[in-house]
Order: structure tokens, then sequence, then C-alpha cells
């Protein structure tokens, strides 16, 4: 035990305001975990709607642990000193309850490091009846969580606010029955939304595709269905836990969660939908919360511009003497009062998200966005004062061309032109990704695009753009978003792999340096698990194959999705959702 490691957590603490403390053994504990640094974790509003919505039961004892950074993880890995929470400085392994806060595919690789650091057993069925009950909610659970399924016991499928109230019952119930593990996981795979894998069988055909999902009692459901909160004005979302060491260090205020764009990539705006607004006087409420702290307030939701009452929240914000930032808006949507309070607040960038330099390329995306908005908020953006502009771009998307390559090129040097005619003479920006088909969107049909041809298409991009003065090109590395795909697609088997990769950081030392370096054991684990990532990024689906993620049910049809497909191709448009629309099953 390295003891300077523990007076951090509790220095950490000092910094903080906000955070609940309990005295020991009045509660049942819980360690709520962000698998990534805590200047990131603490960005993540999720966590804080979790912890403060836990601590506020008479019955529970919530605690946060994280990652800890490049600089200090070598020093817990030498000294063997286990993971503590930053509240009571508590090591993970006396927590009888371990929740994962799962939000990107890379955070699988430090969920075993946290694990095997805190010396809980990696897999579920090594644990014993001593050993915590790991458990794990966020994006990346909902839409696929089978890569972890020999890890974690339970799922939450859907919004915490929905289900962690009755887990957290039927969690209570089974203990004081005094039922042994397996008992206790039957009884909270009873809850709706929650997913307990080791009750369910997956067999598979000669040819690797999936056979069938089976649960192995007919006390747990065939499909687990996505839980969501229907009025959110009931549950307020907001920074709970006040620190400067965060990535943002913003008080963040969620005023509308889900998204009915229909935009045909995105997973969010499936596994989070139906779209909902909070009340203009509840915001306004939270943003009263947050003027003792005199810090900026981050406006979360899907699209900040299509909520509503947009422009009466900024006037209210300002009105205050708050500033503030926004996490996305709509080139469509975006209004003058919203720019001109960004900039108020002292945005220097503005960011818009077209997606694809062509508009055939935006029509099979469904984005809805026209050359005519973005350069729309490029003029209200330079009345507003602001120079320097960024847009997100994918490679790789489906039907995609050689044309629609040049056609990003051509957008990017007429923004820029635009931008320096019209007097903004910053930087634009360019964040490029290559685009990986998620679970639960019309695209999980499609294979990703050819490592090989995006690799070169993106290299091509760049070149082009590197000899203009003042335009950067972010490219992510294809090499990691490859392995995003396996896991976003992946199966049980994969999960194998993961563990495999484990395996190898730590026989090879590389964990002790750096946590996350299973990633870098993962092609290695896959060969070695007789599994082929070309499987799982390159093959096109049949519409009667199986998906690892069938047994999840988001709400809305298969053959919803099916037709989305089927317009993608011949290019067709989607509108947004409306009142009274039935489109998609979810209402």
């Amino acid at each position: 035990m390295d003891w300077a490691l523990k007076r951090d957590l509790q220095a950490q603490l000092a910094e903080e305001r906000g955070y609940y403390l309990f005295p020991a053994g009045t509660r049942t504990r819980l360690a709520l975990i962000y698998p990534n640094s805590y200047f990131v974790g603490m960005s993540n509003l999720g966590l804080h709607v979790v912890y403060d919505l836990l601590n506020r039961r008479d019955d529970t004892a919530c605690e946060r642990a994280f990652l800890p950074d490049r600089q200090t993880w070598p020093r817990y890995v030498r000294t063997r000193t286990p993971l503590m929470t930053v509240e009571t400085q508590t090591p993970l392994s006396e927590f009888p309850l371990l929740a994962f806060v799962l939000s990107f595919e890379m955070d699988y690789f430090h969920v075993l490091d946290i694990l095997a650091q805190s010396h809980v057993p990696l897999r579920a069925s090594a644990r014993g009846e001593r050993d915590a009950l790991i458990i794990a909610g966020g994006p990346c659970a909902t839409f696929n969580p089978e890569p972890l399924a020999g890890v974690v016991d339970a799922f939450i499928i859907g919004e915490g606010e929905a289900i962690m109230p009755a887990f957290m019952d039927a969690y209570q119930a089974g203990v004081q029955a005094g039922e042994d593990r397996r008992a206790l996981l039957r009884r909270l795979a009873q809850v709706p939304g929650v997913y307990a894998p080791s009750l369910y069988t997956v067999t598979y055909h000669d040819d690797g595709t999936v056979q069938a999902i089976t649960p192995a009692t007919a006390a747990v459901p065939a499909q687990v269905e996505r839980q969501y909160v229907h009025d959110l004005d009931a549950w307020p979302a907001h920074t709970v836990v006040v620190t400067d060491n965060t990535e943002f260090n913003f008080y963040l205020i969620e005023t509308a969660r889900g998204c009915g764009r229909h935009c045909r990539f995105c997973m969010a705006g499936y596994c989070f939908r139906v779209p909902r607004n909070r009340s203009l006087a509840v915001v306004e409420q939270e943003v009263r919360a947050a003027l003792p702290y005199g810090k900026k307030v981050g406006l979360m939701g899907a699209a900040i511009s299509d909520y509503p009452e947009v422009n009466a929240l900024c006037q209210y914000i300002l009105g205050q003497g708050l500033t503030m930032s926004v996490a996305s808006f709509r080139a469509d949507s975006v209004t003058p009062e919203l720019v001109e309070a960004l900039a108020a607040s002292g945005l220097q960038t503005l960011t818009l998200a077209p997606e694809a330099g062509t508009s055939r390329m935006r029509d099979i995306i469904n984005k809805g966005i026209e050359e005519e908005h973005l350069f729309h908020s490029i003029d209200l953006g330079v009345a507003a004062g602001i120079r320097n502009f960024r847009l997100y771009i994918m490679v790789g998307l489906p039907y995609e061309e050689e044309a629609d390559v040049d056609g990003i090129i051509d957008l990017a040097n007429r923004v820029k032109d635009y931008m320096e005619a019209h007097g903004a003479r910053g930087t634009l920006t360019l964040s490029v990704n290559p685009f990986i088909p998620k679970p639960f969107t019309p695209f999980q049909w499609l294979p990703m695009g050819e490592r090989k041809l995006v690799t070169k298409r993106l290299k091509r991009l760049e070149q082009a753009l590197r000899k203009r003065k003042q335009v950067i090109v972010n490219i992510e590395s294809p090499k990691e978003s490859y392995v995003q795909g396996v896991l976003a697609r992946g199966d049980r088997r994969v999960g194998e792999a993961l563990l495999r990769a484990q395996e190898l950081a730590m026989a090879a030392g590389d964990n002790a340096a750096r946590a996350g370096s299973g990633a870098k054991q993962f092609k290695r684990a896959m060969k070695e698990s007789r599994l082929a990532a070309e499987f799982y990024l390159y093959r096109e689906r049949t519409a009667e194959e199986i998906f690892p993620w069938e047994h999840l049910a988001m709400g809305f049809r298969k053959e919803y999705l099916q037709r989305e497909l089927d317009k993608a191709g011949k290019e067709e448009f989607t509108p947004r959702c409306f009142d009274g629309c039935h489109r998609c099953g979810v209402c």
C-alpha cells in the first residue's frame, strides 16, 4: 500500500463541493466507477446523475472511483496498491457492488485493468459469494453489452433513473432474504431493463453467426426492454459534485434527452429515442443552482439548438451574470441569439457537423443539413465576432465513393474561402473519424469500410489540405477505430479475446507502465482465440441473421430499421419525429 496515493485522494476530495459522505455501516455501499481518468469522468453528466440518485436513497452510500491518470497508474502497479474510492479511500474489493459507467468501447480495456488492480476476479464465473457484484450501464452497455458478458454480472439497459431505484430495491430484498449469488441475479433479472448475461445461453452456427440466444429459465425475459424516463422534469440532471479538475470545467445542465432527427449513422438517435425536453422553468431552476459556483453553464443535449425555448434560456443565463457553452447544435436550427450568447460567453470556435462533404452522402445518412445551413451558421458566427470554425466529418460511410472524398476537400476549401471573404481569418479545423456501423442503426447490416481503403482516403484528405494555411485536419487513429468496430459489433467470443489480451498485457508487464495496454495485445488475442476481425468488420449481414444484441429491445421495430436502410440506398429523406408519429414503434 502506497499511503501517498491515499493522501492524494484525500486532497482531491478536499477540493470538491457537493459530495456525499455517510457514517460507516449505516448503508449498503456501492462504488460508481468511471473507467477513465477523474479529469474525464467528472465531465460525464451521467455519473453525476446516478451518484445523486443513489445517495438520495436512505439505504445506499454511493462513492466514486476512477482510473488513475498516466502519471499515477505505474505507482499503483509498482506498489500493488488497490484502487480506492475518492470519498473514503476504501479499496474497491471491499464493496459489495461495483457499478461501471460505459461510454466508450476503448474503456473496456480499462474495466479489466481496474478489476485486476483491485484484486477482483475478472471473470464473473470465477467470483464467489464474498466477491462484489459487478454491474454496468451507459450507452455502450445499452446497445451491445456482449463483449463484457463474461465480466459483468448485470447490465442496465436504458436510462439509470428509470431502472436503478427498482434495481436497488430488488438487491436489498435479495440480500435480506439471504439469497446466494445465482438466486440474487435471477431476482435482479426480473427488474425491467436489467440484463444478467449468465442467465442466457448463446449458440452459434458453423459459419460463426449467432444461432440462438436462450434464457436459462422462464423467470427471465426472452427480450430485455430498454427503459427510459418519460417525464424529464421529474428527474433534473445537472452537476452534483463541483470541482475545477475536469475536462470542461463547466456546471453541466441537461436541457433535453433523445433525438428525433433520424440520422442513420447515430446510435444515440435510436437508443435514446423518444426526444424529450425539460421545461424552461425547471432548467432555469437548475441555472439558479449554478450561481454560487460562478462556473460557465454547459448545456447538454443531442442538439441544443433544437430546444424549443433556446433563445429565452440564453437570455436567462446571461441575465444571471453567467456564461454558457453547448454540447452541440445543428446548423439548420441555430439561432442568432444562441450564437451571440456563445460569443458573449467567450466562445472562439464554432463547431458544425455536416458529417459528409456532398449532398448525396448527407441524403444517404439522413443528416438533413445542406450547405446553405453551414454558410448561414458561419454568417451568424462572424457577425458575433467568432473567427474560428470546426467541421465534424466521417470517412468510410456506406455507399461512399471517391467523389465524396473530393467533396470533403472541396467543401473545406470553399468554407475557408467564405470565412476569409467575410472577415473570419481564423482557423478551420476538420475533425475526421472513420465511420463505424453501430448496433440498432439502419447501417448495422452493412460492413465497415475496408481499413486500407479508408486509410488511403484519410491520407488523401490530409495531403490535399496540408498546404492550405490555417486549415488543420485532425484524424482519429484508424487502428483504434477498427478495434472499436470489433468491440461495438462483437459477441461473447470477442469478450474472450478481451480477457486474453489482458492476460498477455500483464504477462508482458505492459500494464505496469500504462493502463489500457490490453489494446496493444488485442490483435494477437483475437488470433489466439481463433477469431477473425474481418468477420465482425467487413461482413454484410443478411436480413435473417441474428445479431449478438438481438435479445435487447430498444422499442422500435427491426423492420423500421430495414426500411431506413433501403431508403439510404435510394438516397431518400426521412423527416424528423413529430407529434402523432408512429413510424418506428417507440411511441
